[in-house]
C-alpha cells in the first residue's frame, strides 16, 4: 500500500483547502493529546515530522517513527529548522523497534489508513505502551463527502485509495479494544466538501460539530488508554 509523500504533504498545506483542513484535523487531535510536557511521546507513521514537532513545542520528549526513508530525512529537516529536539527512527508500524512501556502517550495521525494490518500496529502501539499511558489516533472516517469521494478514487484505481482503510466511529474503537486498549473521548472534523472556499467557511463550526457528532466528519480523532493493570 503507498503512502502519500512529504512533497505531496506539502503541496497540500499550501492550497486553501489543504491548510484549512489540517488545521482542523490538527486541532482535534491536539485537544485529545492534552498536557504533555515532559512526557515521552511516539509518533507513529510520523511523515514529515509535523506532529512530533507540534508536541514537542509543548514540551514533550518527541520522537518519530516511519518506515520511509524521505519522510523521515524531510521531518529531520523541518526539525533543525524548527530548532526542535525530535528523535528520528526507521521502523514498520508492525514492528516498532522500540522497548515495551517505553512512551506515556502514542500518538498516530493517518497511518493506519495506509499499513497493511492495522490490527498488528495496533498491537505494536499498546506494547509501547506504559500502563497507564494514552494513545491519541487519527484517521480518516469512511461516513463523508470524502470518504465518498476517496471510495470512488480507489475504485478507479488510483493510489494510495485503492487499498486505504477509511474508519467509522465504531470500526476505530473496535480496533482499539481489541488492542487491548479502553477507548475514550473522540472527536470528528473536517465537516466541509473537499473544496476551498468552503472549508473557509465552515471552519469556525467544526469544534461544535466535532463535538456533536462524527456523521459527516472526513476526519476521526480519538483517546485510548492503556489499563494500568495491563504490562
Amino acid at each position: 500500500m503507498t503512502a502519500p509523500t512529504p512533497l505531496s504533504y506539502e503541496a497540500w498545506r499550501r492550497s486553501l483547502l489543504g491548510r484549512t483542513t489540517e488545521a482542523v484535523e490538527r486541532a482535534a487531535v491536539m485537544e485529545l493529546c492534552g498536557g504533555v510536557a515532559g512526557a515521552r511521546i511516539l509518533d507513529v507513521g510520523c511523515g514529515d515530522g509535523a506532529y512530533a514537532l507540534a508536541l514537542a513545542r509543548r514540551g514533550a520528549r518527541a520522537t518519530g517513527v516511519d518506515l520511509s526513508p524521505a519522510a523521515l530525512a524531510r521531518a529531520g529537516a523541518n526539525a533543525r529548522a524548527a530548532g526542535a529536539a525530535v528523535a528520528l527512527a526507521a521502523g514498520d508500524a508492525a514492528a516498532l523497534p522500540f522497548a515495551d512501556r517505553s512512551f506515556e502517550l502514542v500518538v498516530s495521525v493517518t497511518a493506519l489508513c495506509f499499513v497493511p494490518s492495522p490490527s498488528a500496529a495496533l498491537r505494536e502501539m499498546a506494547r509501547v505502551l506504559r500502563p497507564g499511558g494514552r494513545l491519541v489516533l487519527g484517521e480518516l472516517g469512511a461516513v463523508s463527502l470524502w470518504g465518498a469521494w476517496r471510495r470512488v478514487r480507489g475504485w478507479l484505481g488510483a493510489r494510495p485509495w485503492r487499498d486505504a482503510h477509511l474508519w467509522t466511529e465504531s470500526s476505530l474503537a473496535a480496533l482499539v479494544a481489541r488492542a487491548g486498549l479502553e477507548p475514550g473521548a473522540v472527536r470528528g472534523a473536517a465537516y466541509h466538501p473537499p473544496l476551498g472556499l468552503a472549508a473557509a467557511a465552515l471552519r469556525p463550526l467544526d469544534p461544535w460539530l466535532g463535538r456533536r457528532t462524527r456523521a459527516g466528519a472526513a476526519f476521526l480523532a480519538l483517546e485510548a488508554a492503556k489499563p494500568r493493570h495491563r504490562v
